[in-house]
């Protein structure tokens, strides 16, 4: 059935996109319109109940969307910095309950009391601002945080030298032969940022191979991790070294389509993106027959409409499709069939950042910056509970209280752990941050994950229990549902979190145990499949503070 969606879609292509169809439908109202709905069915040769099915799972297109005017994010960094409730209270006096919503994560992390009002995004206003904002007047929607590399010379912080110095780069590298070029990436080892570390070479060299056309590239911008603003920063900020390595990215495997899938979160991002795409299309650095070579490359960007799963690179692909984003089953890879079932590379923001700093030294060059293992920069974003909060650009391998102590100074409020990775990474307490270096192997090797390379505190004063329930509730809310054990487990942990938080109930450690070793090992993604591993670590490392809420007190928790 997918496939059969698939290929309808694909017969109309990128620049007549069927999930954009969708989301125009709700432009006006904040939720699609059913007599949309049936139009765009008919003219794209697809059942009403498909059309349907998709818009319901969006935050942002179906029913219950509908007549908001204002969100309030909820994600997990603006929740431990307990500004929110307050901030809900003073949107109620502005407006009705109905009118007011939720949204995860609007990438305010750093100094929370995040919430979006007419398309604009604020954080860390006091009341008398709001009151400005909800009043008419135009407030500036200050964004500043600290920004700061431990490189001699900053690497993807670097300052932008202006387009034409920046793409002759480019126009060099179009003179080369691409296998070469892609020989020089797997020599860098550079690996994926978005969370697994894959490395980009082979990823790359799998899609080159494959002889079925056309091909694309797809950025995946859906930063939903709650705590990240990596990818935003780079957007906003760096948007060409983004579109530097996506053109590199095509131009290596023979792709002539660059997919910006950005979320509706970051308007600004998208704003600067397409900004930053007509710069290069105006100087002729896109488009046919880039700097006189026999290669062509073109971006097209989609607004995703609020749905964390799309983070997935087979769920994201399946949205851009306008299909329902579940999650796809592997193999078949994205670099053999990806997007419309062709092959398709899906690398992420920092992934795609990284390209320019590799061709400019050199695969080998590169390689040596770093550890064995995990090479190159790496941006970490750290959340308002830290002193000196803010983004910073570290070499892999690099003492994590370098990070949170030295360069992000420390922590406002007593703190007893951070997650590192969004609602899937680890929880670290306080005590091991001095046993850990920024790459992927000693994250691993100490039972936590690097992820996207978010920091969230989690205060001595937060509830372990409520932050357990949180991130069952989290993988609730953004489950797929096609595979049970994330569906189902993620309410049932939920709900027994919140009995034993507000009722006397007491978990039983083997039951849990059960469910979250369930959800590990048989669920689809790494969703379902990641949660228990921040829960484990909670259990593990907190079991003091937990058991009061555990049955048979003396027993030991196991992870």
């Amino acid at each position: 059935m997918s496939k059969n969606l698939s290929a309808l879609s694909f017969r109309k292509g990128l620049e007549k996109n069927l999930f954009e169809k969708m989301v125009e439908s709700s432009d006006k109202t904040g939720t699609a319109v059913s007599d949309d709905l049936k139009t765009i069915a008919e003219e794209y040769l697809i059942g009403d109940a498909i059309t349907l099915g998709t818009v319901s799972f969006y935050d942002f297109l179906k029913k219950e969307n509908e007549g908001k005017k204002v969100f309030y994010c909820n994600g997990t960094a603006c929740m431990t910095a307990g500004t929110q409730d307050s901030l809900k209270k003073n949107l109620q006096k502005h407006f009705k309950e109905k009118e007011i919503g939720e949204i995860c994560c609007l990438g305010r992390c750093h100094e929370n009391g995040s919430f979006q009002f007419k398309g604009i995004n604020y954080s860390g206003k006091n009341e008398k601002d709001i009151e400005q904002i909800f009043g008419g007047e135009d407030l500036p929607s200050s964004d500043a945080y600290n920004v700061a590399s431990n490189f001699k010379k900053a690497v993807l912080l670097a300052e932008f030298p202006g387009l034409e110095k920046y793409y002759e780069l480019l126009k060099k590298l179009l003179g080369c032969n691409p296998v070469s070029l892609l020989n020089e990436l797997k020599a860098s080892k550079l690996r994926g940022r978005g969370g697994a570390g894959f490395p980009a070479g082979i990823k790359w060299e799998s899609c080159r191979n494959v002889t079925v056309e056309p091909k694309y590239i797809v950025c995946n911008a859906d930063e939903g991790d709650p705590g990240a603003y990596i990818d935003r920063y780079l957007m906003e900020k760096r948007p060409h070294s983004v579109l530097f390595g996506m053109i590199i990215a095509g131009y290596l495997v023979g792709a002539n389509v660059g997919v910006l899938y950005i979320r509706a979160e970051y308007p600004d991002s998208i704003a600067i993106i397409e900004q930053s795409i007509k710069e290069l299309q105006d100087k002729g650095y896109v488009g046919d027959k880039i700097f006189g070579s026999d290669f062509s490359f073109r971006f097209k960007i989609i607004k995703g409409a609020g749905a964390y799963i799309c983070g997935e690179e087979t769920a994201l692909l399946a949205s851009i499709e306008g299909r329902r984003p579940e999650v796809g089953v592997r193999p078949p890879f994205p670099t053999e069939q990806g997007l419309f079932g062709r092959p398709t590379v899906v690398n992420n923001v920092e992934t795609f950042s990284c390209i320019y700093h590799v061709f400019k030294v050199g695969g080998e060059a590169y390689s040596k910056i770093g550890t064995k293992s995990s090479t190159g920069p790496k941006l970490v974003s750290l959340d308002g509970n830290f002193n000196k909060p803010g983004l910073y650009e570290v070499e892999m391998g690099t003492p994590f209280t370098e990070i949170t102590h030295n360069m992000g100074g420390g922590f406002k409020v007593p703190v007893k752990a951070v997650q590192v990775g969004g609602p899937l990474g680890g929880i670290v307490p306080i005590d091991k941050i001095k046993d850990l270096t920024l790459d992927f192997e000693s994250f691993k090797e100490n039972g936590f994950l690097l992820g996207h390379g978010s920091v969230v505190c989690i205060p001595e004063s937060f509830s372990i229990l409520r932050y357990i329930e949180h991130l069952f509730e989290f993988t609730a809310a953004e489950s797929c549902g096609k595979c049970f054990p994330c569906r189902l487990g993620s309410v049932r942990g939920q709900e027994m979190a919140e009995k034993a938080r507000k009722e006397d109930y007491k978990i039983d450690p083997e039951l849990i145990m059960d469910l979250l070793d369930t959800m590990e090992v048989t669920s689809l993604c790494a969703l379902g499949g990641g949660v228990p591993l921040p829960i484990k670590n909670a259990l593990y490392y907190f079991k003091k503070e937990l058991r009061p809420h555990f049955k048979n007190q003396t027993q030991t928790i196991k992870t």
